[in-house]
């Protein structure tokens, strides 16, 4: 419709101008599961790994949170911090987070301050279905609160040409380290059936 048309107009520039590799990452405020207030520039100093996805306890966005819940202690280990988010409320997140013990931070942003800054909240089409809504993206800042790498559209579960959440992936979004193994995405997969028990 016009309507989606003129809004993919707009999203396109957004993610032309705001989203670049280098640029200043968009500053937030968003309650966590507990309701208490977290934003981007609490972690100053540290890497920071953001991840938006479209809904809690839906199979992708599980298999997702859950591969990186099993590989948070080697983010912690490069000193980054993880951190998702979706327009799902605080309470949402804090069934999500104990259902499958989640370790990191869950944000909710039902006014969708993040996801639009970011430029996540996309045109979709399935079929002959179009749709608005969350596009699973991540993005690595750096200490310095600027973006180092960006990825749209991800896949739940990394390729070897998406990846962010495997133990052996982790060095390549951390340090830029490319000498990864071929089959990193099977140790993703592995790791994200650990942490969904």
């Amino acid at each position: 419709s016009a309507s989606l048309v003129g809004s993919e107009m707009c999203i396109r520039d957004r993610h032309d101008t705001m989203l670049q590799v280098g640029t200043k990452a968009p500053e937030f405020t968003l309650p966590d599961k507990d309701g208490n207030l977290v934003s981007l520039k609490d972690f100053q100093g540290k890497k920071v790994v953001l991840y938006f996805y479209p809904k809690d306890n839906t199979a992708g966005c599980t298999k997702q949170a859950c591969a990186f819940g099993a590989n948070y202690t080697a983010f912690q280990a490069k000193g980054a911090v993880v951190i998702g988010i979706s327009k799902d409320s605080a309470a949402s997140h804090g069934r999500f987070a104990a259902k499958y013990d989640l370790p990191f931070l869950l944000l909710s942003d039902p006014e969708l301050q993040a996801i639009q800054s970011y430029g996540v909240w996309q045109v979709k089409q399935l079929y002959e279905k179009v749709s608005i809504g969350v596009a699973r993206s991540s993005f690595l800042i750096d200490e310095q609160g600027v973006i180092e790498k960006a990825s749209f559209k991800v896949k739940p579960i990394p390729t070897q040409r998406s990846c962010w959440v495997s133990k052996k992936c982790v060095s390549v979004v951390i340090s830029g380290d490319e000498r990864t193994s071929p089959d990193m995405h099977q140790d993703t997969l592995h790791a994200g059936k650990r942490g969904c028990g």
